[in-house]
């Protein structure tokens, strides 16, 4: 393996996640250790910025400040969702030979890998030396070949909390349905993480349906008046890229969710509290965080933000040791403590590949999931501690 001397460039692609920037510190902090990088630069908002020429020279920032961005959630370089067209990547190459780039890191979910790997592609066919590595990112942790994603973890704990405060609400104020609409697409890891909510049997939600299994209305109307009865009230978490047995969104409106033709319902979890309402005759209503699950600072797990700048970091080292047209993955340790270290996978087997949700780790009646998922998920996560109740000693009635 030979010394490859020239220009870094590492941009973000898709929706940022509360530790994308960890990752991008990741990358800064070890290019400071390899002299053949020439210079390290950012690219503003993703592949767009390469294509408009658009960079930013890192290695002009303050240490200080940008050990403050790695603690930032969002995109401190901006992001996009442009689908890059095959007359695009002779551009980027255009640009790429301009400035002397010999290193490219993409921080970004499958469409974003499946960029990465055309630009490799086409810069061996036209001869010109380029290692492109792809950093894991995305909330929904639906990246092949990785035990988990940075990113999934932070959003996991926010999702968790929220369906545990938003379940205390309708406990101590009972009579009413809540449908909380939780995101992940078509993969249903973040909606499951809401069973980490629970300390009790009965605790909320007391139902949680998954996109990779089909719910039909009269089984999801049949779970709730159970919960209902039983209760008194019902917490119900639903991905928001659940279909019925048809595969319709439930009469929720389809939008395009962004520029790669991923549809999604727009008003899903509003879609299914009208059918309880309408069917029961309870009062129902819907609750959607969006994007506050993705962009909370209050929730930023500590293992997924050093996770994910060990990832920053395993890119520059395998790229300046000869790696190209590869992921950095997480690797989880065997034994009971957990301990994860980083690998390697070809982005030919990442890309484009959605990561479904086991279905073994789905409850046999598909309102729920099961305990090996939980100790999964248990540890990427922040502490979600039970809400303090009144022990509830009744004082003896006197009129009868």
């Amino acid at each position: 393996m030979h010394k490859l001397s020239g220009t870094a460039v590492v941009a973000h692609g898709g929706g940022p996640t509360a530790v994308i920037n960890a990752s991008l510190v990741g990358v800064i902090e070890e290019r400071r250790r390899h002299s053949e990088i020439t210079a390290l630069y950012g690219a503003r908002h993703g592949i767009q910025g390469v294509l408009q020429e658009d960079f930013i020279d890192l290695d002009r920032e303050d240490p200080n400040l940008i050990e403050l961005i790695g603690r930032t959630p969002g995109s401190a370089l901006g992001s996009c969702r442009y689908k890059v067209k095959e007359t695009d990547y002779e551009r980027i190459l255009e640009v790429f030979r301009a400035h002397n780039v010999r290193y490219f890191f993409y921080t970004g979910g499958n469409d974003s890998m499946d960029t990465t790997l055309k630009v490799a592609r086409l810069a061996r066919e036209k001869g010109y030396e380029l290692r492109a590595v792809g950093i894991p990112k995305t909330i929904d942790n639906d990246l092949a070949e990785t035990d988990h994603c940075p990113g999934y973890g932070s959003a996991a704990w926010f999702y968790a909390c929220a369906l545990r405060d938003i379940g205390a609400d309708l406990r101590e104020l009972p009579g009413r349905v809540t449908v909380v609409e939780v995101m992940g697409r078509d993969a249903g890891w973040l909606v499951a993480a809401t069973a980490l909510a629970r300390h009790e049997p009965d605790d909320p939600p007391q139902l949680i349906y998954l996109p990779e299994r089909p719910l039909s209305g009269e089984k999801l109307l049949a779970d709730v008046e159970a919960v209902y009865r039983r209760l008194g009230y019902a917490v119900v978490a639903v991905c928001e890229g659940q279909r019925d047995e048809k595969g319709e969104p439930f009469g929720a409106d389809l939008i395009a969710a962004d520029g790669f033709a991923h549809e999604l319902a727009g008003n899903l979890a509003h879609a299914l509290s009208q059918l309880i309402a309408r069917r029961l005759k309870l009062r129902a209503r819907s609750e959607k965080p969006g994007l506050l699950g993705r962009t909370s600072a209050a929730f930023i797990s500590e293992h997924d933000r050093q996770e994910a700048r060990m990832c920053g970091r395993e890119a520059v080292r395998a790229a300046v040791e000869g790696v190209t047209d590869k992921m950095i993955t997480l690797v989880r340790e065997p034994g009971p403590e957990y301990r994860v270290r980083t690998g390697l996978v070809d982005l030919e087997r990442v890309a484009n590949v959605a990561r479904k949700f086991p279905l073994e780790w789905i409850h046999p009646q598909g309102n729920d999931v099961l305990p090996p998922f939980l100790d999964y998920v248990r540890p990427l996560i922040g502490p979600v501690e039970p809400r303090a109740r009144l022990r509830g000693e009744p004082v003896p009635k006197r009129l009868g």
